[in-house]
């Protein structure tokens, strides 16, 4: 079969399509044939080694497809069913994959294998973010950055389904008119506003209650400084870099805030977990509360290009490849 790997980190260039071997499913696996491939900034992460892998390597987390085969022991999934996964193996961006039946969940048949592969992941993620992290309740106020992107848009409308004030922040006016179109009460558009004052501005001088932070390293003091005492800073990505290390006594001349640093895995560490995590994202985008848009196509062989195009933020909403 067909599949992205590479042998070095680095630019988008180290990725190569190759011909690979697939062996039968093992004892407790199902392979899924994929029909959409999600492609998400942590994979530029373990491209670029700032999330280091063993190479060389595949790439990739999340797919939505189809089981083919089943291994020793599975009794949750039977050939022949939908299936898609978001939390590894690594190795996703291929034609099929051996995945844990315990890591994977099973597909809605009203959800198409390219919307399920655009939004476990980001979907998910946000669905931790504003459920478990920090439940945001009915008259709340949150920051969220990268609005306008895969996991922001789906954070957008969920949080205002659940009764909060939303202020998202953007890169461009494109962009803020779509996180005004999903909802957003309030857009900052970080290229030429400041963003702690606007917030402040917005709120009264008050601050947020919870800012949801992927943008890392460039927007790390503003975050802090939009909160209001108790506030909490949720940091849960990187695109700019890494947050920086910072003493722990500015959290508490800042307010007596709250940090934290969560990711997915924790939130969904057991299968009960998983499949009530994903059965809540399944829920609110079959009542319409929360739509995810038709994600940008790109083909497997083109991975590199997407990659580009996803760092130098010139995509919206999700990427998927196509097998």
């Amino acid at each position: 079969m067909k599949a992205i790997r590479f042998a070095e980190t680095g630019g988008p260039e180290v990725l190569r399509l190759e011909d690979v071997e697939i062996a039968a499913p093992g004892a407790g696996q199902v392979r899924i044939r994929h029909e959409a491939i999600g492609v998400n900034f942590i994979d530029t992460y373990h491209r670029t080694g700032l999330y280091p892998l063993g190479l060389p390597s595949g790439l990739g987390m999340e797919a939505a497809g189809v089981v083919e085969a089943v291994g020793e022991g599975v009794t949750r999934f039977a050939v022949g069913d939908r299936a898609g996964y978001c939390s590894g193996p690594i190795g996703a961006y291929a034609e099929a994959q051996n995945v844990p039946a315990d890591r994977a969940v099973k597909l809605p048949e009203g959800v198409s294998f390219d919307i399920a592969a655009a939004a476990m992941l980001k979907g998910m993620t946000a669905r931790y973010l504003l459920r478990k992290t920090f439940p945001l309740q009915r008259g709340q106020v949150c920051v969220i950055h990268a609005a306008a992107g895969g996991v922001g848009q789906i954070a957008v409308q969920w949080a205002k389904h659940l009764g909060a004030g939303v202020i998202a922040v953007v890169g461009s006016d494109a962009k803020a008119e779509i996180a005004r179109g999903l909802g957003a009460d309030h857009t900052i558009v970080s290229t030429r506003e400041q963003i702690a004052p606007r917030v402040r501005e917005i709120t009264g001088g008050e601050g947020a209650d919870v800012v949801y932070d992927s943008v890392g390293k460039d927007t790390f003091d503003a975050s802090l400084d939009s909160l209001k005492p108790l506030g909490m800073f949720v940091s849960f990505g990187n695109a700019s870099g890494a947050a920086p290390p910072f003493a722990p006594g500015i959290l508490s001349a800042k307010g007596s805030l709250f940090f934290t640093r969560p990711t997915l895995m924790h939130y969904t560490r057991t299968p009960a977990l998983l499949q009530e995590t994903a059965d809540d994202l399944w829920g609110v985008m079959a009542s319409g509360a929360v739509t995810v848009a038709a994600p940008a196509q790109y083909k497997l062989a083109d991975a590199a290009q997407a990659h580009r195009d996803l760092e130098a933020r010139k995509t919206t909403g999700s990427v998927v490849l196509a097998p």
